[in-house]
C-alpha cells in the first residue's frame, strides 16, 4: 500500500474524500427533495459524481437513504463504476 501512496499525488486523497462526501450528501438531499415534491437533482449529475471518483459515497448514499435503488441502471451502474475505480486503483498499485 505504501507504493500506491507514493505514486499518487498528495492532493488525490483530499479530492476523493471531498467528492465522496459530496456524492453522499447530494444523494441524501435529492431523496429529501423527492419526498417534499421539490426540484430534483438530475440523474446525470448523480452518475457524474460517481464517475469522477465518488463511487463509494454514491453507493453509501443509495443504501443509507434508500434512494434510486429501484432503478436498475443505478442498482447495477453505480456498483459497476465503483468496481472499475477499484480495479484501476489495484492496477496502479500492482504496476
Amino acid at each position: 500500500m505504501q507504493e500506491l501512496l507514493a505514486v499518487l499525488p498528495d492532493w488525490l486523497g483530499v479530492y476523493l474524500l471531498i467528492v465522496n462526501v459530496a456524492a453522499f450528501a447530494v444523494y441524501g438531499a435529492d431523496k429529501l427533495r423527492a419526498r417534499q415534491g421539490r426540484w430534483r437533482v438530475p440523474e446525470k449529475t448523480l452518475f457524474l459524481l460517481a464517475i469522477v471518483g465518488g463511487g463509494v459515497g454514491a453507493l453509501l448514499g443509495m443504501w443509507c437513504f434508500h434512494h434510486k435503488t429501484r432503478h436498475w441502471y443505478f442498482r447495477y451502474g453505480i456498483p459497476a463504476i465503483l468496481v472499475v475505480q477499484l480495479a484501476l486503483a489495484g492496477w496502479l498499485w500492482l504496476r
